[in-house]
């Protein structure tokens, strides 16, 4: 059962991704939803009490779950790994979701899109970037009490470090279908972006 259920949750959250990409947010609605999937409103509401509840996780799912994922991952400080091999790897994934995942930017261009009519852009605050940020910033925290890096504010850092990362392909947002970007040029924009951050965040 519990297979069956997870399985339906997915199937609802894609075709609310279809349904948000194709209405926006604000015209998008739960009848809708439940009109395209063919079933019932309450079996709807079984799963996601709102419209909003529904977006907060198609958000966490397309948009936002890898940089999660990605900056949980830089609190296993290895031994091995230099700062900036951690900021590198981080990123890496942070850019290729940016730039290769067709819902992620169509999610993140609907949040552009409305955020000056409703509180969509407070819910995608909310849904994912404020809880990455927060994981980033305890990883920077750490690497400055180990000395690796200045004494400053960890969550302005955080915040520093992935404008850096995403600063040369913030265009890509306003094109109607940019081009995938390849392993190689998202390699070298993210070493651009992590000597940037390390000229000016490391112990003078």
């Amino acid at each position: 059962m519990k297979v069956r259920t997870e399985a339906r949750r997915n199937v609802i959250l894609e075709a609310a991704v279809a349904l948000f990409k194709e209405l926006g947010y604000e015209r998008s609605s739960m009848n809708e939803l439940a009109k395209r999937l063919g079933g019932s409103k309450a079996t709807l509401y079984g799963y996601f009490a709102s419209k909003e509840e529904l977006f907060r996780a198609v958000v966490q799912t397309v948009a936002v779950s890898h940089l999660a994922e990605a900056a949980a991952e830089l609190q296993e400080v290895s031994e091995t790994a230099t700062l900036e091999a951690q900021l590198m790897r981080f990123g890496e994934r942070m850019l290729f979701v940016l730039t290769n995942d067709a819902d992620a930017l169509a999610v993140y261009r609907m949040v552009l899109a409305e955020a000056g009519r409703s509180d969509v852009g407070q819910q995608f605050q909310e849904s994912g970037p404020t809880e990455y940020i927060r994981t980033l910033a305890g990883f920077m925290e750490a690497a400055m009490a180990r000395g690796e890096l200045r004494r400053l504010d960890p969550h302005v850092t955080a915040l520093q470090f992935t404008a850096l990362v995403t600063a040369e392909t913030q265009r890509r947002l306003f094109q109607a279908n940019p081009e995938p970007v390849s392993v190689e040029e998202i390699r070298a924009l993210v070493e651009r972006a992590v000597e940037m951050f390390l000229a000016g965040a490391t112990p003078r």
